[in-house]
């Protein structure tokens, strides 16, 4: 019965090693689904006092979600699994549910936390926050 319904997976990363294990977790999940997988890295807007930085860091964050979204095309092309991905700007937690929405995603999998600062303290703000606005099912990888 699940085999039917999950053809299409969103994996958000960030290059973390939960993110990773989420995109593991998701690619055994498309594997036996026959589903196809989008990651997607969302970069964070500044606050207005690091105007003067926001281009090169606009690059050097784009120019790094490429490696790590490279390398996990990489590991799902070795399951077999085809894998797109994109790199967009905003509010994480909005781009994906908005993604997950307008694409029409089965399943968002996504790591219990991030690069976020306070990591270690709480699951995940952002995976937190899509899983309780998301009106679809999520999967949260520890």
């Amino acid at each position: 019965m699940i085999q039917t319904r999950i053809k299409k997976i969103l994996v958000p990363m960030d290059g973390s090693a939960t993110s990773f294990k989420a995109l593991a977790q998701a690619i055994e999940i498309a594997r036996t689904c026959q589903a196809t997988i989008l990651g997607i890295n969302v970069i964070s807007f500044l606050p207005a006092e690091f105007m003067p930085s926001v281009v090169p860091y606009k690059i050097y964050q784009k120019k790094e979600a490429g490696k790590f979204m490279e390398k996990a095309k990489l590991k799902a092309a070795k399951k077999g699994i085809l894998f797109k991905y994109m790199i967009v700007y905003g509010n994480p937690v909005d781009q994906v549910i908005n993604t997950a929405k307008s694409k029409k995603f089965d399943l968002i999998v996504i790591g219990a936390r991030g690069k976020g600062r306070i990591a270690e303290v709480f699951l995940g703000s952002v995976s937190n926050a899509i899983l309780h606005k998301s009106q679809i099912p999520v999967m949260i990888v520890k």
